[in-house]
């Protein structure tokens, strides 16, 4: 089984991720969706709130599994998970300056491969960061969320306990 990750915040999962996994699900038999936590963000949803909107969201695609990723490095994950990819979307070279020294430094410490997708032109401006700052500001984000996201975001639901660190 070829099986792949798709790791990140996803505070929140927004189309431009979707379109990603969606990709990745035709690549792999397996995609793990790893919702993880930096220390040093603050979130806007807890993390059973970001691993719930991806379920609901990515439900209907085959092969999909949502997960959090835990604490440690991403290449460990992939060893202890059998994943053989990594799966990143690129939205400008910017991206790629980013991901490729982490994507060297995950190949050297296990062995797991990085597979960069690019981004649809219709999503490389997409952040989860600018997609809550317009939110807040009173912008239309409805062509940028799914629907669970969007109801969210629109709520206005105050952040969750634990979903503010740093």
């Amino acid at each position: 089984m070829r099986r792949a990750v798709c790791p990140g915040s996803f505070d929140p999962i927004h189309n431009g991720h979707l379109e990603v996994i969606a990709r990745a699900a035709g690549l792999f038999d397996e995609v793990i969706v790893a919702v993880s936590t930096n220390y040093a963000k603050k979130y806007r949803f807890s993390l059973e709130d970001r691993m719930e909107m991806a379920r609901e969201t990515l439900a209907s695609l085959r092969g999909i599994i949502v997960e959090p990723m835990g604490e440690g490095l991403l290449a460990e994950y992939c060893r202890h998970r059998g994943v053989s990819a990594i799966v990143k979307g690129l939205r400008s070279s910017s991206d790629f300056d980013y991901e490729l020294p982490m994507a060297t430094m995950n190949r050297q410490l296990t062995g797991v491969e990085t597979v960069f997708l690019p981004a649809e032109a219709h999503y490389v401006h997409l952040s989860s960061t600018l997609i809550k700052e317009v939110n807040v500001l009173g912008g239309d984000i409805s062509d940028f969320v799914p629907k669970s996201v969007l109801k969210r975001l629109l709520a206005g639901e105050p952040p969750t306990e634990g979903s503010r660190k740093g």
